[in-house]
């Protein structure tokens, strides 16, 4: 019986018709390095990747948000590091990112409309009323949609991870057994 684990592929075993997004994104990050195992699937994420990761019109400081609030309910412990670096990279406070584990109510308010979107999202599959209102007051309607991209991509990230056991990338898992996260004043 052959083992369903899917182990991020080593550079050895890289396989070449992705051998242009090998020292990309692609290579770079073992969560990318396991869904190598299907090679077209990599190649028809890149341009939503594209999108999602660096061209949302959420902005990168809000798309954290909906990025941290996703690891956590999906319970992505390599989603979550992974991001809690990338949230410091961006300035953000141990506190603020903190919080985000925690009820909306103890949120700043921007960040407490789009987590309670996230969870909305990932409980219903939808956005209630008031709560679709309340963000597109906040982000515009590409907002929401980009919110909701976000939410899949990441969604889907967390299900491989979690599903393979990725391991946390060195440079990631080094740096935050250095830096651990402290809830402090935001």
């Amino acid at each position: 019986m052959s083992d369903p684990k899917l182990a991020p592929l080593s550079a050895s075993a890289w396989p070449d018709v992705l051998a242009d997004l090998e020292n990309g994104f692609a290579g770079q990050l073992n969560v990318y390095r396991t869904m190598a195992h299907h090679p077209a699937l990599v190649q028809a994420w890149a341009n939503l990747r594209q999108h999602v990761v660096l061209d949302t019109s959420l902005g990168r400081d809000r798309s954290e948000v909906v990025i941290l609030r996703a690891a956590v309910t999906l319970n992505s412990d390599y989603e979550w590091s992974h991001h809690v670096h990338r949230a410091r990279a961006l300035g953000f406070s141990d506190a603020r990112i903190a919080a985000l584990r925690g009820p909306t109510s103890d949120m700043n308010a921007e960040d407490a409309v789009i987590a309670g979107a996230v969870d909305e999202v990932l409980a219903l599959a939808r956005l209630t009323p008031g709560t679709l209102a309340a963000l597109t007051d906040l982000v515009g309607s590409k907002g929401v949609l980009d919110l909701f991209a976000t939410v899949g991509f990441y969604s889907t990230l967390g299900f491989i991870v979690n599903t393979f056991s990725t391991p946390i990338d060195d440079e990631i898992a080094q740096s935050l057994q250095a830096d651990p996260l402290e809830a402090t004043a935001q």
